[in-house]
């Protein structure tokens, strides 16, 4: 006898498991069939399902379970991201606790140690992922420290050194203190905060007069290689070409003139730090400044910070500041409303910091990528999300791929320590390639070092599409499945990810990586508030799934997703989507307790006779199906 009320418990998981018991979800790179293909946006090692991977993932299997019922044949290719920073910060965490650390350890010993953690708890979000019912082709599971995709990261970065594409320079980045690396701009969250504005006097060399300027970083004075003002502020006319005497150091430096100086802020003239602030980096290009770095990479104050060395650089802040009042330097100070940059993984406030980093000259490739949205190879849905993919393409800024730590794929270079030819030195002797070498190609030398730096997460997700499939050999699944079909990811990740893809899709596949990028929302709570641990909001989705069955929370979830708009995610909602899915149980067990135990039941094509009530039914059924193929169609 059939239970009155549908319980999900059991029947979900055993139905799934007959499914890949069945090998339903697999595809065939041999198929005749038209394909139809999906690549999973890569939840990190590190993560456990929230309720945007399970909007994310419950939209991509209704499209990817519509075309495998539609006759296609169907990929989704599921894998999880190795997360450099997040994981490197969890393994460093458990050391810590125990008195220890990775650089007691040794680089090699702490990456077994991280690959360890990832063998223990890395397929924790997979196990979660087929919870909630994705019908991923879980044999073609890759990860992006896999050897198939550290293969192609390598090729990548070769080709593109190769052809000038893939630089090292010194640069202002932004630097993590507490992670110890760079940070790309997308990586830094800006938080408005109540600061301060100092204003300070630097006295004229021969100590007649002085001019004012203000600034929210005191601290960074000790750097200064100049005082700034626009050219067309009449007030400072007089003053251009003067010396002024740096507060505290009493060094000389000049006072000079560029259009980048906002007259209209605090006094007109601003200080000129080229090592700490990424404006002042240019304007010293301009005017072939020199460049002072008053800070070490744990945010404390190096030599060149004279009496203030060693000093924290908030504890520095404050004592300049009283040095500088006791010497009469400090003239005013006013509230000021400023963004200040935090660190995304760890919420440290970064520092603009001059150092030595690999780069990619990204314009080049950002043009074409914007060229295949403009003329619709590859389009963005909701077409509104087109306008800031534009702006941000068009104003990008050369992208810094290295980071200071261990966990992730080491930049494939080495360095000769000795040089022994013109032709070494004339290259630096630097040496990149897939292998590793054993001596110099140059001068034949055997003393090699790695660069110690390891490559941007961002960096192989980029490839993403192709490396997964086989690139950069010619694989049956990369002729079938490339370009992909559709993309479906929040909006938070279209330049962190999507707009890298495309431009690494049109530049290694010479053809987009997929054909569309659906845009899904952002899922808020019923009050419409942003979801977080702090506000006590959050919703499990897998405590979802256990309490009202998946049916009714991946319904629950789909029914929201309008185009666009954010989701007030009701749990009373789901309550009442698991009664619906109860009526569709009532209505199964109805037919079964009306009909014969004997009773045969046969396909349609197999009856000789319809009745009335048969008819209506597969007219009614055909009509619904029409009309649920067209949406996801459009």
């Amino acid at each position: 006898m059939i239970e009155k009320s549908y319980d999900p418990k059991g029947i979900e998981e055993k139905w799934y498991n007959l499914w890949l018991q069945k090998n339903l979800f697999r595809a065939d790179s041999q198929s005749s069939k038209p394909s139809f293909c999906i690549v999973i946006p890569p939840p990190n090692v590190t993560g456990s399902l929230h309720i945007g991977h399970a909007l994310d993932v419950t939209l991509q299997d209704i499209i990817i379970r519509w075309k495998r019922m539609s006759g296609f044949n169907t990929l989704w290719l599921p894998g999880t991201d190795h997360a450099g920073i997040a994981t490197q910060n969890v393994v460093e965490k458990e050391l810590n606790a125990q008195g220890q650390s990775r650089h007691t350890l040794g680089r090699e010993a702490f990456i077994k140690k991280v690959w360890e953690w990832k063998e223990q708890y890395g397929d924790r979000i997979k196990h979660q992922l087929k919870r909630l019912g994705a019908s991923c082709d879980w044999s073609r599971e890759r990860f992006t420290l896999d050897e198939g995709l550290s293969r192609a990261v390598r090729e990548v970065f070769i080709r593109l050194y190769g052809e000038g594409l893939i630089y090292r320079g010194d640069y202002i980045i932004n630097w993590c203190p507490r992670c110890h690396t760079a940070l790309s701009d997308l990586e830094v969250e800006h938080e408005e905060k109540q600061g301060k504005l100092y204003y300070i006097k630097y006295k004229f060399k021969d100590d007649k007069g002085h001019v004012v300027v203000a600034t929210t970083r005191p601290e960074t004075l000790l750097g200064d290689t100049a005082v700034a003002v626009n050219p067309e502020d009449e007030r400072y006319k007089d003053i251009v070409g003067k010396t002024v005497s740096l507060p505290v150091l009493n060094r000389e430096i000049p006072v000079i003139v560029d259009k980048f100086v906002d007259a209209s802020f605090g006094t007109g003239a601003v200080k000129v730090t080229p090592a700490h602030d990424p404006n002042d980096f240019e304007i010293a290009q301009r005017h072939n400044l020199p460049f002072v770095n008053i800070m070490t990479g744990d945010g404390t104050m190096s030599e060149q910070a004279g009496p203030y060395q060693g000093q924290d650089r908030f504890q520095c802040r404050k004592n300049i500041l009283q040095d500088l009042e006791g010497s009469g330097l400090l003239v005013n100070t006013q509230e000021h409303t400023l963004a200040v940059g935090h660190c995304y993984r760890c919420k440290t406030v970064i520092e603009p910091y001059l150092s030595k980093q690999w780069f990619v000259k990204i314009k080049p490739l950002a043009e074409k990528a914007m060229e295949a949205v403009r003329d619709g190879r590859t389009k963005i849905i909701p077409s509104a999300w087109e306008n800031s993919y534009f702006d941000w393409m068009a104003n990008i800024k050369d992208w810094c791929i290295s980071r200071q730590i261990w966990w992730g794929h080491r930049i494939p270079v080495w360095y000769c320590k000795e040089m022994l030819s013109a032709e070494c030195k004339e290259r630096s002797g630097t040496i990149v390639t897939t292998d590793v070498p054993r001596v110099c190609p140059y001068c034949a030398s055997k003393k090699l070092v790695q660069d110690e730096d390891v490559l941007d997460t961002w960096f192989s997700s980029a490839l993403w599409p192709f490396s997964t499939l086989g690139w950069p050999d010619e694989t049956d699944d990369l002729k079938t499945f490339y370009p992909t079909d559709v993309l479906i990811t929040g909006f938070d990740i279209l330049f962190f990810w999507v707009a890298r893809m495309i431009m690494m899709g049109l530049k290694f596949m010479k053809a987009q990586p997929f054909k569309y990028t659906y845009i899904h929302a952002l899922i808020r709570d019923a009050e419409g508030q942003k979801m977080s641990k702090s506000k006590g909001n959050v919703i499990d989705p897998l405590e979802m799934t256990e309490t009202y069955g998946t049916d009714a929370f991946r319904f629950t979830l789909t029914a929201f997703a309008a185009q666009g708009r954010d989701i007030k995610f009701s749990v009373k909602r789901v309550e009442g989507y698991r009664h619906f899915i109860n009526k569709i149980w009532n209505a199964a067990r109805f037919i079964l307790m009306n009909r014969s135990e004997h009773e045969e039941i046969k396909p349609v094509r197999e009856l000789e006779y319809l009745s009335l009530a048969d008819s209506w039914s597969l007219n009614r059924l055909g009509l619904v199906a029409s009309e649920v193929n067209k949406s996801p169609e459009e």
